[in-house]
């Protein structure tokens, strides 16, 4: 392996989406970790403990002690192996640990006597964290921002997904933004979605032109967007998708039936139209209270009606039914208030291909 020097330079990393060598222990990676990370922890959690107790009761000298007694032995054999693989399979890579201290200078060491010379990043996560905190916060000021507006089912996200220069925010918070937006996995947490999102805003400032982004509101699920991204976006000029009810109808069909449902099957099998139908009903009833007692139970009967069908004979059509009434009588007005409070100017409005047209010359304009 050639030598490479250990390295600060935090933007070349993420713009490349170095691979990263995470010696945090398991909890550390969990409450916040980089998209290009892979958790291969020096200490587990208990041992991590144990080293954290006896270094404010004895000092540093005991606690390093104690750290090369835990790690000793076959176990310290079986992490070598683990980052020894790492190192052999991603030889662009880094390693860290939090602050860029001993942890990440034992693994080091540890490689480097075994015939392994593999670099180290510099400050460690605490430093590469701050760098892209600041990168969000300096870019969301600096760059141009369009957002793609429109009601509920017009294929904002679809739309998002085929333009250059834009953000996919529902893809990184893995969540369709809606009060139906669950998917099977759980959401990132926090600093992993606002990790995500500073790296690809870090991507984009690499040219010039505007950054597109879906009209979200302050939540994603339950995931927060940034202040300084949401206070840009609620000035930011808009593009408005129009799309007739029926071939929304169409797309919410596809995402919330179709797509969920087969993610449901692939995790529940058989039992997967229960499943399916019990979250929707529970994702259905936080919207009673808008809705209003009596329409909130017409549509959850025509719900339950339709998964009812779907399980008996496997066609899914009368779903139909309920989403289009979701549609004009709870996501509808919702979408006219909250357009019509927007402060940003409106460019244009159309299908997709009409808005994909307009920026299409933007885009070259901003080129």
């Amino acid at each position: 392996m050639t030598s490479r020097g250990d390295s600060a330079d935090y933007a070349r990393l993420f713009l490349a989406d170095t691979p990263l060598l995470d010696t945090r222990a398991p909890t550390e990676f969990a409450a916040g970790a980089f998209p290009c990370a892979q958790s291969l922890p020096l200490m587990s959690d208990d041992e991590r403990a144990a080293v954290g107790t006896c270094y404010k009761q004895q000092g540093q000298e005991a606690a390093i002690a104690l750290g090369h007694q835990l790690v000793a032995g076959d176990l310290r054999e079986q992490r070598m192996t683990r980052w020894k693989q790492f190192a052999s399979e991603h030889p662009d890579g880094y390693l860290y640990c939090f602050r860029g201290g001993l942890r990440s200078q034992l693994v080091q060491q540890w490689l480097r006597d075994s015939g392994v010379d593999y670099p180290r990043i510099t400050g460690g996560y605490k430093a590469m964290r701050r760098f892209l905190i600041d990168t969000l916060d300096t870019l969301s000021q600096r760059a141009e921002i369009l957002l793609i507006a429109g009601a509920t089912g017009t294929g904002k996200t679809r739309l998002i997904n085929e333009l250059p220069r834009s953000i996919d925010l529902e893809g990184l918070a893995k969540h369709r933004g809606s009060a139906f937006g669950r998917l099977i996995e759980e959401q990132p947490t926090q600093i992993d979605f606002e990790n995500a999102l500073a790296i690809a805003l870090l991507k984009l400032s690499q040219a010039e032109g505007p950054v597109i982004l879906e009209d979200e509101g302050q939540l994603i699920g339950r995931l927060a967007l940034p202040d300084s991204l949401r206070k840009r976006m609620s000035e930011a000029s808009l593009l408005v998708l129009e799309y007739p009810v029926e071939e929304r109808v169409q797309v919410v069909f596809e995402d919330y039936i179709l797509d969920l449902g087969e993610r449901f099957r692939q995790v529940h099998g058989q039992a997967s139209v229960n499943a399916h139908c019990e979250r929707l009903l529970g994702d259905l009833e936080r919207t009673k209270k808008r809705l209003g007692g009596e329409r909130y139970q017409q549509i959850a009967k025509l719900m339950q009606s339709a998964f009812d069908t779907q399980q008996h004979t496997g066609n899914a059509e009368e779903h139909r039914e309920w989403i289009r009434r979701m549609l004009v009588d709870y996501y509808d007005p919702m979408y006219a208030y909250q357009l019509s409070r927007r402060e940003g100017r409106r460019l244009c409005s159309g299908d997709r291909s009409q808005l994909r047209a307009f920026l299409s010359e933007r885009l070259v304009d901003a080129s």
